[in-house]
């Protein structure tokens, strides 16, 4: 009986490295698991997102523990710390690399469950700080005489940050900085992986 566990154990390792498949042919030879399958690579973007959220860790099957949730400047420092602490180029994702993590073939949309098991699919920081604020001059009459001075759009910035929602997909910057939410980092990839 041991023979065949072993046979099953090392289909699985060989599994592992091979692209990830999907519906679309282009997206299968995007995506594909690092060596120690601890990382899904993304061959188009050129980067590694860890399997499992931030207070999760990988078991070599799946993700276990519970998410780190953090508010929008505990989610950049622990960047911002990771990446001085590993010398490896740690951040927070931008919003469009974080909706192209999900996989609108699935019903429900979501992400794929393959590639990041047990992973939360809900609201995550994001990096991007403002995608179109519209440009004020304070110093035109109008604006002045009615009191908009573009405060309303600065302070917006300060108060809100964009999160991800990777059920959905849907991006908003109106998620109060305040709010504890799930992080997932996200790294150059490793290397010798990739192509």
């Amino acid at each position: 009986m041991k023979p065949l566990s072993q046979l099953f154990a090392a289909l699985a390792c060989a599994l592992t490295a091979l692209p990830v498949l999907a519906t679309d042919s282009t997206a299968a030879q995007d995506w594909s698991l690092s060596a120690d399958g601890a990382y899904v690579l993304d061959a188009r973007a050129g980067l590694a997102w860890p399997r499992c959220v931030e207070g999760m860790q990988w078991t070599g099957k799946t993700c276990t523990g519970k998410p780190l949730l953090l508010d929008r400047a505990e989610a950049t420092t622990l960047a911002t710390d990771r990446w001085k602490a590993e010398g490896v180029g740690w951040r927070l994702p931008r919003a469009a690399e974080l909706q192209r993590l999900v996989d609108k073939s699935l019903s429900p949309p979501g992400l794929n469950p393959i590639l990041f098991p047990a992973a939360p699919g809900q609201w995550h920081w994001s990096s991007t700080s403002n995608v179109s604020a519209p440009s004020v001059n304070p110093y035109t009459y109008g604006n002045i005489a009615q009191g908009r001075a573009g405060d309303g759009v600065r302070q917006a910035a300060m108060i809100n940050g964009w999160a991800v929602n990777l059920s959905t997909g849907e991006a908003r910057g109106d998620a109060a900085r305040a709010s504890k939410l799930p992080v997932r980092l996200v790294r150059p990839p490793p290397v010798g992986a990739g192509k």
